[in-house]
């Protein structure tokens, strides 16, 4: 197709007019006439068709402008996420090189480790006492604080060996092995259990009946290992039936209280805390009464630094009839404890004499006489004021117990009539709880007139209803009156029934 340009069609127009204006000449009419008239319409068409052409073109041009436009930015944004995908790439694979590094590095610690712990173990097994001694001081210093050495370490074979050393007659190798032992059992029941079940208790014992008098280091690294050991439940027979509760009741025994050496008085805390660790066990409190703790207990309680261990093991003795009975024969043992009641600056001590309390009112009615008599009352309604809440529910469930006993002597009292003998009245009183059980007693009540006896009884009627005031005072429970089911449970023989 020839080349148009935009004014062909102007150029046909004036080309019909100028053909129509000299049609007489002839010129240019056979010219005109010689062109049909599909030549025109291609022309015409033609032209349009360059226009058209020329403006698609035109419109081509700017939107390819703009795709290249947007092809470019594309380009830009694609370099731009590329730049940032290869930064990450670079920073993953530094963490990566790094966190490699750091994990070959913590294996080959790990590695270094272990190989060090074999050699220390290998060490202990060895003739020489030196290396012994050495392994052994190596293992206390790395199971004080590393609970996966300690683990290592026992899994590796360590405990036989330092048992062993127990049977040495050298001082040193003894402590030394003493400590390590302490030190492996620390947090770890399985290295405990391990420790007691190979024969390392038994060691220790035979150990102190060949200890000098004079040397105290091997006694002290004992009783740590026996506060350490008792920890665990499935030790505590064991420990308690090889002798270990009078080792320990003479070692605390020895220890004067008024030392201020620092030793001495960790000696006394490590002892106390084994000691009633072992009178957790049922079993065990009966070898502890064969001992004269009880007394040395209670004479101790008013030691300020001691006082909370003391009541604490005093509190699992007295859950057993025959130590409830071994604590109230102890000279002066109610008034001390009452005593403990007024110490309103230790409420731990305070929780602890009102349950030791609360249990002997409820079961022996002579250790509730003996409670009035030390003057519990006042102490009583203090407690229920301004005491902590365990403490005031256990001081309101001991005056439960001294009101019951008081309304018992009052009304379930019954006296009978004896012949007068030797210018003396008797009277056939019913023992209070006794189970119908009586004796024969000089009655007073006898020989007072009809006045004194309507005195007496007003006086006793007083007493009762000021109980009542105080346990209203003290803002006790509602329904705090005597009952037939704290009846029956003033008659059992366990302490179970107790709810605090």
């Amino acid at each position: 197709m020839a080349k148009c340009h935009r004014n062909d069609v102007g150029s046909i127009v004036l080309d019909h007019r100028y053909s129509a204006k000299n049609a007489t000449t002839g010129v240019h009419f056979r010219l005109w006439n010689s062109r049909s008239a599909s030549s025109f319409r291609r022309i015409i068409i033609d032209a349009v068709s360059c226009s058209g052409t020329s403006r698609y073109r035109s419109h081509r041009r700017s939107h390819d402008a703009g795709e290249l436009n947007s092809t470019a930015s594309s380009a830009s944004g694609s370099q731009r996420e590329k730049r940032q995908v290869r930064e990450k790439s670079e920073k993953l694979s530094d963490l990566l090189s790094t966190t490699e590094s750091e994990t070959e590095g913590e294996a080959k610690k790990k590695e270094d480790a272990l190989v060090e712990l074999k050699r220390v173990v290998k060490e202990l097994r060895e003739d020489d006492s030196t290396k012994r001694q050495m392994a052994a001081a190596k293992v206390r210093s790395l199971a004080k604080e590393d609970s996966e050495a300690r683990g290592t370490l026992a899994t590796l074979g360590a405990i036989p060996p330092l048992v062993g050393m127990l049977d040495s007659e050298d001082v040193h190798s003894q402590i030394v092995s003493l400590y390590a032992l302490l030190n492996l059992g620390i947090g770890s029941d399985a290295n405990k259990a391990a420790i007691v079940k190979i024969g390392a208790v038994h060691k220790m014992l035979k150990l102190i009946e060949s200890l000098d008098a004079t040397d105290s280091s091997v006694s002290e690294a004992i009783v740590a290992n026996f506060l350490g050991l008792s920890a665990l439940d499935s030790n505590k027979p064991i420990i308690g039936s090889s002798g270990a509760i009078p080792f320990l009741v003479k070692t605390l025994k020895k220890l004067d209280y008024n030392d201020d050496n620092k030793n001495s008085f960790q000696v006394k805390q490590d002892a106390l805390r084994a000691l009633y660790n072992l009178s957790l066990f049922q079993t065990n409190v009966s070898l502890v009464l064969e001992t004269d703790l009880v007394s040395f207990l209670v004479n101790a309680v008013g030691e300020m630094e001691v006082s909370e261990r003391v009541l604490s093991i005093l509190s699992n003795l007295v859950s057993t009839p025959e130590g409830r009975k071994c604590i109230s024969g102890v000279r002066d043992a109610i008034p001390i404890l009452v005593d403990v009641l007024n110490w309103t600056d230790s409420p731990e001590c305070q929780e602890k004499a009102s349950y030791i309390l609360m249990v002997m009112a409820h079961k022996a009615y002579g250790d509730r006489q003996a409670m009035i008599e030390a003057g519990i009352g006042s102490s009583l309604l203090e407690l229920t004021l301004v005491g902590s809440t365990l403490a005031q529910k256990r001081a309101s469930r001991i005056l439960e117990c001294l009101r019951v006993d008081k309304g018992k002597q009052v009304s379930a009292s019954a006296t009978v009539s004896a012949p007068i003998c030797g210018g003396s009245s008797l009277a056939f009183m019913m023992k209070p709880g006794g189970g119908g059980k009586g004796y024969l007693v000089e009655d007073e009540d006898v020989m007072m007139s009809e006045e004194k006896r309507a005195v007496k009884q007003l006086v006793q009627q007083s007493l009762q209803n000021n109980m009542l005031k105080i346990v209203k005072r003290a803002n006790l429970r509602q329904d705090f009156v005597p009952s037939q089911h704290f009846a029956s449970l003033t008659s059992s023989s366990t302490s179970k029934s107790l709810p605090f």
